[in-house]
């Protein structure tokens, strides 16, 4: 059996964490040659310790110093990188054949996409890649016969339910819809008028899964499902009318895929990310995770539901950025980053989100991609404009 060779992007986060812990459990099939984290210091060094990567980068430049400091007493032979522009390098490194997508947000967009130009094994956590740069990212891909395996739970499980040798980017014989589920997140059925008091510790207890803080945010706008919609779209090359969200607060069907037949195909498992991680890292094959098996009696009921779009106002903007198509989805990211950024520093209230993104889908006008420039412009123009609204 070969060993794979791969490099994490983002692995100090929740997602690189949880692909160390099924690559420790299988060293035989796996071999890291790079980590990447832009200034956790202490979790980096650790996993120096154990996995020994070529090189580490850090995109903060003190910790990048400090940690080249620490690897050094150690006694490691790990080279310490720092920068943009390295991440992208140890992304297309020829030594590597897998790349484990996971920086959150935009700066995840340019390591991500020369990966798909490299032509690798891409396992894609970040969403923001094709919800900025969808078309561009899937020529990228197809150009390069790049091999794209989406980790995110939901089109994870779409993936597993498409039919046998199905490759993503292209439409599935037989499918008609796509249908994903969503948690609800902490507020699914928290009194509307009392959302303007929500604090930043309770928007990220979600209460099914582990995440980092800005995701956890987006759970409870929902505005990650919205960013779903537009991923799904691109993965499985279907239009927005086509991909149903549904409320299922068991987080026990992650989603399911619907033939031309009446057939609803679902895919089904605990609430752990290591599931989608491993399946990605031995697909075609499939490999222990470490997740506890799904006990149907103990789960007792599955419960689904309309998302009250009152709620989740996100949900609408998103697929109102994808139908208007070009840089509308990457203004619609990037303001949503930019706000919840403000929401977790304090600078704005929970509801202030939705208003926030509105304002920057209204601000800015949609525009074509034709190169990376475009979608760098939309991107910092929406910042911009949310800012520019956050001092008003």
């Amino acid at each position: 059996m070969s060993q794979s060779t791969l490099t994490i992007l983002g692995s100090t986060g929740s997602i690189g964490q949880s692909t160390l812990d099924v690559v420790a459990r299988h060293p035989e099939q796996f071999r890291i040659h790079a980590l990447t984290a832009a200034r956790n210091v202490a979790r980096m060094l650790d996993d120096c310790r154990r996995f020994e990567p070529a090189i580490c980068v850090m995109t903060d430049a003190s910790a990048a110093a400090e940690l080249a400091r620490e690897v050094r007493a150690a006694g490691l032979s790990t080279e310490v990188h720092v920068g943009a522009e390295a991440l992208s390098r140890v992304a297309d490194a020829s030594e590597v054949d897998t790349v484990m997508a996971a920086i959150v947000g935009a700066p995840g967009l340019a390591p991500t996409l020369a990966a798909a130009e490299a032509g690798k094994r891409i396992l894609l956590a970040n969403k923001e890649a094709l919800v900025m740069s969808g078309a561009l990212f899937m020529r990228a891909v197809r150009n390069a016969g790049a091999v794209l395996l989406p980790v995110d739970s939901e089109h994870n499980a779409v993936f597993q339910g498409m039919p046998d040798g199905y490759v993503c980017g292209k439409r599935a014989s037989g499918v008609t819809r796509v249908v994903l589920t969503a948690s609800g997140g902490p507020f699914r059925e928290r009194a509307i008028e009392t959302l303007t008091e929500v604090t930043p510790d309770e928007a990220c207890a979600h209460p099914n899964w582990e995440m980092g803080r800005k995701i956890s945010v987006d759970s409870a706008t929902m505005m990650n499902k919205g960013l779903e919609v537009i991923e799904a779209c691109w993965l499985f090359d279907m239009p927005s009318a086509e991909v149903d969200v549904v409320l299922h607060p068991q987080s026990v069907v992650h989603s399911l895929v619907e033939y031309a037949d009446g057939s609803l195909l679902a895919q089904l498992g605990q609430p752990d990310m290591r599931t989608p991680i491993a399946h990605c890292l031995a697909w075609p094959g499939r490999i222990e995770s470490g997740v506890p098996k799904l006990d149907m009696q103990t789960v007792g009921r599955l419960e689904f539901m309309a998302p009250d779009p009152e709620r989740f106002p996100c949900l609408k903007f998103a697929r109102d950025a994808l139908d208007a198509g070009g840089t509308a989805s990457t203004v619609l990211n990037a303001a949503n980053e930019v706000a919840v950024a403000a929401f977790l520093e304090g600078r704005a209230g929970f509801m202030q989100i939705p208003e926030l993104i509105e304002h920057a889908l209204e601000a800015v006008p949609a525009a074509g991609i034709h190169s990376m420039d475009d979608v760098l412009h939309a991107d910092a123009a929406a910042r911009r404009a949310v800012q520019a609204r956050l001092r008003d």
